[in-house]
């Protein structure tokens, strides 16, 4: 689709970068749609199974993606049926936050009009699987009418904003932390008023009030319905997170935006270090795509990180390339031009410097919360630990049911983790053998009762929904870990922690280029393997093999466990142990055996 073009009247349009004034079918689509409202708008009310492809691309700002389920296709394709249509829907859940009576309506609509699952996102949102197309509506009018929207969280625009989702009452940064990541993601929502005129018929359903947008120059255009954003929108998609000095939960370093909390001594918010220009999506066999890491831009004080905010985007808006859509993201524009010159354009937009960036400490290894926790104001958390991030019932555990009862007993607000974990907050001291006893008689393990390797590992949901999958993630990764894990354990390596990610494609969606063991699709059932990531998030991993079958891939990682559990230094981690002795000895390690 990228390479086909559509020239029209752009005289309201953010200007294409082809200097012919040729836009690409899909952003020629952004600029017929009348701001994200056609086709869409007229195909809703249609009484068919499916929406057309320019439908679909608009569909996404609404925060639904049109998918089928791959194990079918075959079969219905040689009864000479069509494919197997439905909708998964995306909430936007600044910070991870989920109130209980979303929580409730989520679940309830999963059973009801989804696939009967929830799946928690590595962007600390819920997805809903399964939805038709003519509940569509219904769906989304009841998340609105009950707390929550699913509005820009896919799409060519800003996405869902993340931060550190341990409830900490008693440490400052990360109240500042989760505070901007819901100002953060109100201001740079869309202001067009299609997602309200489309899905919502109650006029019961209070409407959210966004902050205004104060005329700003050379940030903001002139166009009243997006003043941010245009009639056009973003080249590509947005990520922001926010996190803390000593937490890195989010992988900062992969965000077009990442900001860092800064305070004073007495714990105040001075400001925020920010870094531009990270990005995990990539494409095989194109060597001009890759995954990169954010740069230090500069620090900007509390009182104009607005203004930056907007601007950073406002600067993807004008200048990423609207041509190709695998060199769109951000991070290929600050790569392109280096970091001085994006900063200097950024500056050009707020209008004065930037300030220096603030010297904090390096992060630690990744982070999760799992188990009991004090949140700092009497009151207890719990982390829980979510296989895959898919809140199902199974003949193993019965997740699903175990939280209905917890929601419905203790109405307990929730965090979603950025490694698909559910963390259950605001709890009385008292109610903790009750909610241990719900887990524990639906066989819900609890945090000592899993090992590190399980806590830590992430896949995507790959196959057979997302219609980019090359193979499998989510279905195969629990015996992959299981196998590494036991593999790991002969050899006499204990409890030294490793993290292991998978993805059905090189999307990256689960981040396996920040994994120490990174697994991305290449072939049905082969994998490229990636290794050499740092711990704590600020070092990308390498291509250990191009291709790899996942049939016996713990034998040909034995040797390099091996040469690993011989050669590291005290305490070194598989990452950095990669990194250190370089993939030649790896590969011929691994050629030896």
């Amino acid at each position: 689709m990228t390479g086909d073009t559509i020239t029209g009247d752009t005289s309201t349009a953010v200007p294409p970068t082809d200097p012919a004034g040729r836009l690409p079918r899909g952003e020629a689509v952004k600029l017929a749609s009348n701001y994200l409202q056609e086709p869409l708008a007229t195909e809703a009310r249609q009484p068919t199974r499916q929406f057309s492809e320019p439908a679909v691309q608009i569909l996404k700002f609404h925060g639904s993606y049109q998918q089928d389920d791959r194990d079918k296709r075959r079969e219905l394709r040689q009864q000479g049926l069509e494919r197997d249509f439905s909708l998964m829907l995306r909430t936007r859940q600044p910070g991870g936050h989920v109130p209980a009576p979303l929580y409730a309506t989520l679940s309830a609509l999963a059973d009801q009009y989804g696939n009967g699952t929830l799946r928690v996102t590595t962007r600390q949102t819920f997805q809903m699987h399964g939805v038709l197309k003519g509940n569509l509506q219904t769906v989304i009018e009841a998340i609105v009418r009950n707390m929550g929207s699913t509005l820009a969280t896919c799409g060519d625009i800003n996405r869902n904003v993340m931060a550190p989702p341990a409830p900490f009452r008693h440490r400052p940064s990360y109240r500042h932390a989760q505070e901007y990541a819901r100002k953060l993601s109100d201001l740079l929502l869309p202001r067009t008023r299609s997602y309200y005129d489309l899905w919502i018929d109650d006029e019961q359903v209070e409407i959210p009030v966004l902050p205004q947008l104060e005329h700003l120059p050379k940030i903001h255009l002139d166009n009243p319905t997006e003043p941010l954003y245009g009639n056009q929108y973003l080249p590509r998609k947005f990520k922001c997170a926010i996190t803390v000095p000593d937490d890195n939960s989010v992988d900062i370093y992969s965000q077009d935006i990442g900001l860092i909390v800064v305070t004073d001594t007495k714990g105040a918010l001075r400001g925020f270090n920010i870094l531009v220009g990270g990005g995990m999506g990539r494409t095989h066999n194109k060597e001009e795509t890759f995954p990169l890491l954010g740069q230090p831009l500069g620090f900007a004080p509390v009182a104009e990180i607005e203004t930056v905010m907007q601007a950073i985007l406002a600067v993807q808006r004008d200048h990423g390339n609207r041509q190709d859509r695998k060199q769109a993201r951000m991070k290929y524009l600050v790569h392109t031009w280096g970091i001085r010159k994006f900063r200097q354009k950024v500056q050009e937009y707020v209008g004065q410097k930037l300030k220096p960036w603030q010297k904090i400490p390096p992060f630690p290894p990744g982070l999760n919360y799992l188990g009991w926790q004090t949140q700092g104001d009497g009151k207890l958390f719990l982390g829980l630990s979510i296989p895959n991030g898919r809140i199902a019932d199974t003949a193993e555990m019965q997740l699903k049911t175990a939280l209905r009862l917890i929601n419905e007993q203790f109405a307990l607000p929730l965090q979603l983790s950025p490694t698909q974990d559910v963390i259950l907050m605001d709890i009385d001291p008292h109610w903790r053998g009750k909610i241990s006893e719900i887990l524990r008689s639906h066989r819900v393990p609890l945090a000592d009762d899993l090992s590190p390797f399980t806590r830590l590992a992430m896949a995507c949901p790959a196959l057979p929904t997302c219609g980019l999958a090359i193979t499998e993630s989510e279905r195969v990764l629990p015996n992959l870990v299981q196998e590494v894990e036991t593999l790991w354990g002969e050899l006499g390596l204990g409890d030294t922690p490793l993290i292991i990610r998978m993805t059905g494609c090189p999307n990256g969606c689960a981040r396996p280029y920040l994994a120490e063991l990174g697994l991305v699709g290449t072939l049905p059932g082969h994998y490229q393997v990636w290794v050499g990531a740092s711990a704590n998030g600020d070092r990308l991993a390498q291509v250990l093999w191009e291709k790899m079958p996942l049939d016996g891939m713990t034998q040909v990682l034995k040797p390099i466990f091996t040469f690993y559990k011989q050669e590291r230094y005290m305490g070194e981690r598989f990452g950095d142990f990669c990194q250190r002795v370089g993939l030649t000895q790896l590969q011929q390690r691994a050629a030896e055996s």
